[in-house]
């Protein structure tokens, strides 16, 4: 009995299908296919901030222990500084995908706005993916749960604060964070 091309086409698409949803090499492909997309989405989808009387007053009191460029400190320490916070792991893809537009955006604020990147990673995780990724961010842990407006059990999530410590911005999932209108909000937070 002979195949038609068809057939054979069906068979081949199916064998595909399988070895990326039950093989190690398919774990990796589709996390490899999952930052694809989520770095794409980066690209076109901006992060939208509130507006100034819809901000979200929060308790500043949350230690964090400084694990890779960064030193132990307490939000509260932060007020009358813009943050800009954001929840990761090196695990997940749409925080790396996410990583190189915070780090561009780090590279031209650092000076200007306090920037606090969370994980529940160890630092010689964090060091060695950012010695791979040519990533240089201050990393902390948390020391006791973070406020409400501000705690999340998904990640990439990401808030900045106001110089007041009030949530200027949430963003859930990967974003382009080095966007003008990012740094146009930015820029805002700072003259206020």
């Amino acid at each position: 009995m002979k195949l038609s091309k068809k057939v054979i086409g069906n068979i081949i698409f199916f064998a595909v299908i399988i070895f990326i949803l039950f093989t190690p090499y398919g774990v990796s492909i589709r996390a490899k296919l999952t930052q694809g997309v989520t770095y794409v989405k980066t690209l076109v989808i901006p992060p939208k901030a509130d507006t100034a009387e819809n901000r979200k007053e929060i308790d500043t009191n949350l230690p964090l222990k400084g694990i890779v460029n960064a030193t132990d400190l307490n939000l509260s320490d932060l007020k009358g500084n813009v943050v800009f916070i954001n929840y990761w792991a090196t695990w997940c893809p749409p925080c790396r995908a996410e990583m190189p537009s915070i780090q561009s955006l780090y590279k031209d604020y650092s000076d200007k706005i306090t920037f606090l990147l969370i994980t529940s990673d160890n630092a010689s995780k964090v060091e060695s993916y950012f010695k791979n990724n040519d990533l240089n961010l201050p990393t902390y842990n948390l020391l006791s749960n973070p406020p409400a407006a501000i705690n999340t059990r998904s990640i990439p999530a990401t808030f900045v604060l106001d110089k007041q410590g009030n949530v200027a911005l949430s963003e859930f999932g990967a974003a382009n964070w080095n966007s003008s209108s990012v740094r146009e909000l930015l820029d805002k937070l700072l003259a206020e």
